[in-house]
């Protein structure tokens, strides 16, 4: 399949015009209260709620690229209230309470980058939706009705997930061969450049400092030390995601996985008949190498999922650009669930990186000897993590005790992942496995595939 564009970061900026112009990198050494590494959804959004609750606050944001380089710009645009999570691995630090709070803040964060967006003036396409799940074979029938049970037996509102059978499921999306699925309302589509970059606009105004095109070559207490000049601050918040492992000392932290788009040209009217999406819901379908898709404010479909899964020694892309090979294989997922796209034109293609703890567990904390704070981790899921992370993070760094600061995700901390080429070898088997068994269950595999257990085993997923 031939694309019209390749990279460019991400189609969101085309849909926005352009690329924005980088702010002026920071002249030399300053001095100030709270220095942000990184100036994407989890920096803005802390400096944002730390400037409200404490004008008087010097903040500063540094920025190897532009606000909004990274995965706040290249994203699904997936506004859902989930987060990348085990509920076994946290119930060994928490109660069940815990993690119903976990789950009910999570949820809370729709509602309120949405009310933030209102309140900023920011227009970033936001549509209040479902999200739908839906599965095709029978294996992935019984992962979706194990899923849908799961969600409801912790969630604080289980009314909010709701079980389809494959009438009602085709009834909101005309899926090919589909079985079955299942919703959670409450949930948001989202065109992730203009949040981000109304967000940015927004921490500008408040007096925040954003320095652009400035690499950071080491964070200390205390320090944060770029090519442009030494950041004094008392408290430094790390707010990298899958750019984390380019910083020395932080190289296995995080795991950079790879994640990859494609965007039809705008549909027809009578397309869109023939397909349904009335409803402009959140699609992803529960494959093991599972997809995620919208329907975009001008008529595109917009369809992501795993391409190359990661680049040795947790390399990234240069600008967005993907393969032409995953290129293809999104567009096979596309025409396979909604053949009646096989004749659209794809206008874009891109990619870019998500970060990954070794127990796929998203967390944020704050090191009280070091001042030294961080976020992230968000597996995919951060268009709504990185709001409660900002908040989290506020909280922690006012010295304030609340209900956030003791929610079971804030400082817990997991072993790094191992060294090169153990990595990329965990890496890059955990998904031929689940190609694999994608394979043998769309074959006609009743149950979900053991080789699915052993590529979680392998790599803690």
């Amino acid at each position: 399949m031939q694309v019209k564009r390749n990279g460019g970061i991400s189609f969101w900026y085309a849909d926005m015009g352009a690329i924005p112009t980088p702010c002026p990198p920071l002249a030399g050494d300053i001095e100030a209260d709270v220095a942000i590494v990184g100036a994407g959804y989890t920096g803005l959004w802390t400096a944002y709620y730390l400037k409200k609750a404490k004008p008087s606050l010097r903040i500063v944001l540094i920025e190897r690229e532009f606000a909004g380089f990274g995965a706040s710009g290249r994203n699904g645009g997936w506004l859902s209230g989930g987060f990348g999570w085990s509920r076994e691995k946290f119930l060994k630090n928490s109660t069940r309470q815990g993690i119903t709070a976990m789950q009910k803040a999570m949820a809370g964060c729709v509602d309120e980058v949405i009310r933030v967006a209102a309140e900023e003036g920011i227009d970033a396409d936001i549509r209040r939706t479902d999200n739908l799940t839906v599965a095709t074979n029978p294996a992935q029938l019984e992962r979706v009705r194990e899923e849908c049970e799961t969600i409801r037996s912790w969630d604080a509102d289980p009314e909010r997930i709701e079980l389809l059978d494959a009438d009602t499921t085709r009834a909101r999306i005309n899926i090919n061969n589909v079985m079955g699925g299942f919703v959670i309302h409450g949930q948001a589509r989202v065109q992730p450049a203009k949040l981000v970059r109304g967000l940015a606009a927004a921490v500008e105004r408040l007096g925040v400092s954003i320095y652009e095109k400035t690499t950071v070559t080491a964070i200390a207490k205390g320090s944060v030390t770029t090519d442009r000049g030494t950041v004094r601050a008392e408290t430094i918040i790390r707010a990298t995601e899958g750019f984390t492992a380019g910083i020395p000392g932080e190289e296995r932290t995080w795991l950079a996985l790879n994640s990859a788009q494609i965007v039809t040209e705008p549909l027809s009217e009578e397309l869109w008949r023939k397909i349904g999406w009335e409803g402009h819901e959140l699609l992803g379908n529960a494959a093991h190498a599972y997809c995620y898709a919208q329907r975009t404010r001008e008529g595109r479909i917009t369809m992501g999922g795993r391409g190359v899964p990661y680049r040795y020694g947790s390399r990234t892309d240069v600008n967005g650009q993907t393969q032409q090979a995953t290129i293809d294989q999104l567009h096979t997922i596309l025409t396979t669930l909604l053949p009646q796209t096989a004749g659209c034109r794809i206008d874009h293609a891109w990619c870019g990186v998500l970060g990954v703890p070794r127990d796929w567990c998203t967390t944020v904390g704050l090191d009280p000897r070091t001042r030294i704070g961080w976020a992230g981790g968000y597996v995919g899921l951060g268009v709504s993590s990185s709001n409660l992370s900002g908040r989290t993070l506020t909280d922690l760094v006012l010295g304030q005790d609340t209900e956030l600061t003791r929610l079971p995700w804030v400082n817990r901390k997991v072993r790094p992942w191992e060294p090169e080429p153990l990595r990329w070898l965990g890496a890059h088997s955990m998904y031929q496995l689940y190609r694999i068994a994608d394979q043998r269950e769309a074959a006609g595999l009743a149950h979900t595939s053991k080789l699915a257990a052993l590529a979680d085993s392998l790599t803690g997923h």
